[in-house]
């Protein structure tokens, strides 16, 4: 599933997390210029010049950052437990040729439990093992569709590189239920034409990801870049007639600057 596009480059330009005295809260915007496909396994690749508003809650239970907005409900030395929220942006049948005809495939909203085991936690690298469990709602404002459910496991590997600089590693697999996969890969009978037969989804494997970024942070400026890699083989729903290829390769960059910050200073969560 691709995020919202703000989203996508606020994962990627998180960067490391390792503990240091900064700002409870911080708020700014920039822009992003980002490359990545209509969903994964289309064949439609495009190009956005967004903006990117910014902002950063470190309070104890609750924290959002340029990577996610989580509620945090348990922590101890080496594991968490958080709700984290996620989504994808729109995509209009219509701009796409192998799904004319047929419905939009609204925005989402991902929400759900996540197990992060912290596996290794050093002053400059950390490597954390994340097991979300997501509920999907796709909405198109009007009305709101149970679109399923998704587990996006994968190891998290945050590093110090050189000065000022933080690369962030992530590998991961997807799955998901049947609903879902049904939702963005399935063809109904009504929508069956020549060339694209119909197609009933299964629950199962929904392919892996390799994701790599790269950031810095200059006083109040923040930039950044990631490359996404998506690969389909051995994914349940890859017989679709609306896969058209069995990997993707999303990318991106971002610049962000603080325009406000508070007074008060916290200890930047590990």
């Amino acid at each position: 599933m691709r995020r919202a596009a703000a989203m996508i480059a606020g994962f990627a330009f998180a960067g490391g997390a390792f503990a240091q005295d900064v700002p409870l809260w911080e708020l700014g915007g920039g822009l992003a210029a980002i490359s990545f496909p209509d969903y994964r396994g289309s064949d439609r690749q495009r190009e956005y010049l967004l903006p990117v508003p910014m902002f950063i809650y470190r309070g104890e239970f609750l924290q959002a950052d340029r990577e996610r907005v989580r509620g945090l409900l348990y922590r101890s030395e080496r594991a968490e437990i958080d709700i984290s929220i996620s989504g994808s942006i729109p995509t209009r049948s219509d701009d796409n040729p192998v799904r004319q005809g047929m419905p939009d495939l609204d925005p989402t909203l991902e929400i759900g439990p996540s197990l992060n085991l912290k596996l290794v936690q050093a002053p400059r690298h950390s490597l954390t093992l994340r097991l979300p469990v997501r509920a999907v709602i796709a909405s198109d404002f009007k009305s709101v569709e149970n679109a399923g459910v998704l587990a996006n496991p994968s190891l998290n590997l945050d590093l110090k590189v050189g000065e000022g600089w933080k690369l962030g590693l992530v590998a991961g697999a997807l799955f998901a239920d049947r609903r879902l996969h049904q939702y963005f890969y399935g063809v109904d009978a009504a929508h069956a034409r020549p060339g694209r037969p119909g197609y009933q989804a299964a629950s199962g494997y929904s392919g892996a990801q390799l994701i790599a970024s790269l950031t810095r942070r200059f006083d109040r400026l923040f930039i950044g870049g990631f490359v996404k890699a998506d690969f389909l083989e051995g994914a349940k729903f890859v017989g679709s007639p609306l896969v058209e290829r069995r990997n993707n390769l999303a990318a991106g960059i971002a610049v962000t600057y603080v325009f406000l910050q508070s007074q008060q200073r916290v200890a930047e969560p590990r």
